[in-house]
Formats: structure tokens, C-alpha cells, sequence
């Protein structure tokens, strides 16, 4: 199943909300948790610090769904469930990116195409990795508040 996540309450006083990271990667594979990927794992978590991972598609779809507009989530997903899940996340506006991790490039590009936020199709776990650093590093820029140095001026 995915990692623990606590329980979802009205109140609003989740531990998730209270935090100052508003990045999230979401990786959404039934084989995540496999050791070959333990490495990848600790590669992402120095690229975005909090790291959810779903191997049942509607407990991650409810997971994104529930997450406040001014989340940014950068999601990995294998192709066979990119394509149940890209179609109804692909609109949310905390869903920043997405990426489809697989064997079969060529095929997953041909749907993939039709959602702007896909921004890769890959075979390979290091391009992945290499792909999300550069992505994230612009993001951040864009994302992070512009701060004046009255000081300097």
C-alpha cells in the first residue's frame, strides 16, 4: 500500500498544512517500494524534501485531491497508471509536473502528449532524477517569494 498518511479532518490542523515546504513529490508505482529504487528514493528527497508514495491509484488521486491550491506537486508515475490517473489530476493546480517512468517510451509519449504538465518520458531512473533537478531548480525560482534587500538599494 502507500506510505502512512494521517487521517483527514475539517479542522485543517494536519501537521501536512502546517508546514513551510509547499513542494511535494508524489511517486505513484505498485513496484516503489522495491530495494532498486531505494537509491532513486534518497536522490529525490535531496532534490524535494517530503516524498509520498502510493501504489493503490485511488489513495494517491484522493491524496492530490485533498491537498490546498497552494500545494506544488511534482509526481512520478509508471505509464500504465499515468494513464488512468494524468487525465482527471492533469487540471488541479497544485499538480505542477508530471513524470512517467516506464519501459516502454514510445508508447507512453503518444498519450502523454495530449497533457502539457507531463514534462518527460523516461526509461531510465538517473534521467529521471537529472530531469526533476533541472525542473525544480526553475520551479523554485518561479515559486519562491521575491524578497527586497532595502539595504542593498
Amino acid at each position: 500500500m502507500a506510505t502512512p498518511i494521517p487521517p483527514i479532518d475539517d479542522s485543517h490542523t494536519k501537521t501536512d498544512d502546517m508546514r513551510l515546504e509547499i513542494f511535494c513529490l508524489i511517486w505513484l508505482d505498485a513496484n516503489a517500494n522495491v530495494e532498486e529504487n531505494r537509491n532513486t528514493e534518497q536522490r529525490l528527497h535531496s532534490i524535494i524534501n517530503r516524498l509520498m508514495k502510493f501504489q493503490d491509484i485511488k489513495q494517491c488521486q484522493k491524496y492530490i485531491e485533498e491537498r490546498s491550491q497552494k500545494d506544488r506537486l511534482v509526481m512520478i508515475v509508471n505509464g500504465r497508471l499515468g494513464r488512468e490517473i494524468v487525465p482527471s489530476i492533469h487540471k488541479l493546480r497544485q499538480v505542477i509536473a508530471i513524470y512517467v517512468y516506464c519501459m516502454d517510451k514510445t508508447s507512453n509519449e503518444q498519450w502523454a502528449r495530449k497533457f502539457p504538465k507531463v514534462k518527460a518520458v523516461v526509461v531510465e531512473l538517473d534521467e529521471l532524477v537529472s530531469r526533476i533537478r533541472a525542473d525544480q531548480k526553475i520551479q523554485k525560482m518561479i515559486e519562491e517569494p521575491f524578497s527586497i534587500n532595502i539595504f542593498t538599494a
